[in-house]
């Protein structure tokens, strides 16, 4: 695989997840003025469980997902109670759970995370639309293990420097790319967690082939994760012969009638080596 990519050709996101970033900074600009006590409590913490550990096995590991709605889907499970689920979903074989923060789109909160957080043994990794250092801060505080860093949000210093305080504050990063471009812009960046996102957030289309045309040029080294538009094993099989490591499943799983048997499901196909 081979892209490359200039400084200065980034360019900020525009449609869903223009909007989503924008919402973003602003409520990273008022967490900032809580900044000091931020970071006092995230230094409290226990040491967090490691998350390309829990990655890393015989089997797909399955990340289920919290999602009570989405920009695409309005709502999902809008009266989700996420202990209740997140116990679910580590009954099912979950080797992590994701844990949606953004509140206007996705119905998520940081109360939420810190619940989930405090329920399982289990990385927890937030999930939201990371542009700020006091926001990698505000995930470990609420007792995340890990967070997600949308490559196509952030130009490459930004990316550098949040890969830099995950690093900091002893957590790990999923690294979400949907190119090649994006991919050798993770690489770069020594991402040691990339996530191949079958959805454009911009404009919220789903693309099945993405991860599974994607995924082999990830080195054998880094852990690969497809991402979106999977139900059924059927759906996870291409991703599978592909090399992924790993799969992240929301709407379905949050969605599901009987969350621990589809969990389980996912997390019993085998992983193919990359």
């Amino acid at each position: 695989m081979q892209a490359f990519y200039s400084p200065n050709s980034w360019r900020p996101p525009v449609g869903t997840l223009g909007e989503l970033v924008s919402a973003s900074r602003q409520r990273a600009n008022t967490s900032n003025s809580r900044r000091r006590e931020i970071l006092a409590a995230a230094a409290d913490m226990p040491p967090a469980y490691s998350f390309a550990s829990a990655l890393r096995g015989r089997h797909l590991s399955v990340i289920a997902e919290l999602k009570r709605a989405s920009p695409s889907r309005g709502a999902i499970a809008p009266g989700l109670d996420a202990v209740a689920q997140a116990e679910a979903y580590q009954e099912g074989g979950a080797a992590a759970i994701s844990v949606l923060t953004e509140p206007a789109r996705f119905g998520g909160s940081l109360d939420d995370l810190k619940a989930v957080a405090g329920a399982v043994r289990i990385p927890a990794i937030r999930k939201d639309f990371i542009v700020d250092p006091v926001q990698v801060w505000e995930a470990r505080a609420a007792g995340a293990s890990a967070v997600l860093l949308i490559v196509r949000a952030l130009c490459q210093d930004d990316l550098v420097r949040l890969l830099a305080t995950v690093a900091e504050v002893h957590m790990e990063a999923l690294v979400e790319v949907r190119d090649a471009l994006e991919l050798s812009r993770a690489l770069e960046a020594g991402a040691s967690v990339i996530g191949v996102n079958n959805r454009n957030l911009e404009t919220l289309e789903i693309d099945p082939r993405t991860a599974p045309t994607l995924i082999p040029s990830i080195p054998a080294q880094v852990i690969a994760v497809a991402e979106s538009g999977m139900r059924t094993p059927d759906d996870v099989t291409p991703s599978a012969l592909a090399g992924a490591d790993a799969i992240l499943v929301g709407t379905a799983i949050s969605g599901s009638n009987n969350v621990v048997a589809m969990v389980r499901e996912l997390a019993s196909i085998e992983r193919v080596a990359r």
